[in-house]
């Protein structure tokens, strides 16, 4: 009706005032369906009878361009976080250094957003990825299933500076999964016998040692004769995760060790943005092997291209000597 569309435009103009397109005055992105989309302003909208107020309204911008699949890529990764607030909750895709989206963080840490909720499998490592933030005293609370190799994590924690909930890596990655399906929580034999069930397990620390912060008793319900605990489903106000392929509409392809938990981070975002190491046009991605559809990605950003993979640990052995002398 025209008072559900009157209300719905309010609602948008009031979340989405004074946007502009990305990229300058005259053509850039402008934001429409949840996304961005490309054109000229003010001269193709007032050539199409657009006013400059309601340019960014779903229905009049597809009024002008017509029924097209809209892009989500936006020019940088420093706009792709720009409206990342101070308190904002964040799942952060990554496994050890695999994946981790460093663009998006690395603008983060210009952008100084800070007292941060990061949801990740581990905090990087010092002096990179996660890890810059951190030693910027940044993340207020850590949601993770492994220290890791970042000493000042284990630092700030200790000395009470940090809040850390350390829950089995299984959880965790379950918790983000149902979160991204729409379930509001699940039963897990997981932690069973265990301060995770009983509570009690430190999150925070006072500055003379003491437990200022524990976690809370589970739930615990019987299943054909065996305890299962409750845990509840994860979702955070923005993700952060990087892929090896993806398109312009948001449709993501991981490599390897990056699919540990890239894809479940970007389910769980409510505004998911991706760093993509190959962009390409929509529909040159084989949907049988896509991970993550494009409904889940709200911005999309060229990577940094060239940037060192990092190593956390060398395990190969020295090349043995060939006979003539060269690597056998």
């Amino acid at each position: 009706s025209g008072g559900s569309v009157a209300a719905a435009d309010a609602s948008y103009d009031a979340r989405h005032a004074g946007r502009r397109p990305v990229g300058g005055e005259s053509s850039g992105w402008f934001w429409a369906r949840g996304s961005w989309a490309r054109g000229s302003w003010p001269r193709d909208c007032d050539r199409a009878g657009l006013s400059d107020d309601r340019v960014h309204r779903d229905r009049d911008l597809e009024r002008w361009m017509g029924p097209v699949a809209l892009s989500k890529v936006v020019g940088s990764a420093a706009a792709a976080v720009e409206d990342v607030e101070d308190g904002a909750s964040l799942a952060v895709g990554g496994f050890g250094l695999s994946g981790v989206p460093v663009d998006l963080i690395d603008a983060l840490v210009e952008k100084g957003a800070t007292d941060l909720s990061v949801v990740s499998n581990n905090c990087g490592i010092d002096s990179w990825g996660l890890g810059r933030l951190l030693e910027q005293h940044r993340i207020a609370r850590v949601t993770s299933s492994y220290v890791g190799e970042n000493k000042e994590f284990a630092r700030q924690f200790l000395a009470g500076e940090l809040e850390v909930e350390l829950i089995p890596q299984g959880t965790l990655a379950e918790r983000l999964r149902a979160g991204g399906c729409g379930i509001p929580a699940f039963y897990t034999p997981a932690g069973v016998g265990t301060l995770v069930a009983e509570g009690g397990l430190p999150w925070r620390y006072a500055a003379d040692g003491t437990v200022l912060v524990e976690s809370p008793p589970r739930e615990v319900r019987v299943f054909d004769g065996r305890q299962y605990l409750l845990e509840h489903a994860i979702t955070t106000d923005f993700a952060l995760v990087r892929a090896s392929r993806g398109d312009t509409a948001g449709n993501l392809v991981f490599d390897k060790s990056t699919r540990n938990f890239n894809p479940l981070c970007a389910m769980a975002g409510r505004v998911t943005i991706a760093e993509v190491e190959e962009l390409v046009p929509v529909g040159t991605l084989d949907p049988a092997v896509v991970h993550v559809p494009g409904i889940f990605v709200q911005r999309v950003v060229q990577a940094e291209p060239g940037r060192e993979k990092r190593i956390e640990k060398r395990t190969v052995r020295p090349r043995e000597a060939g006979p003539e002398g060269g690597a056998a």
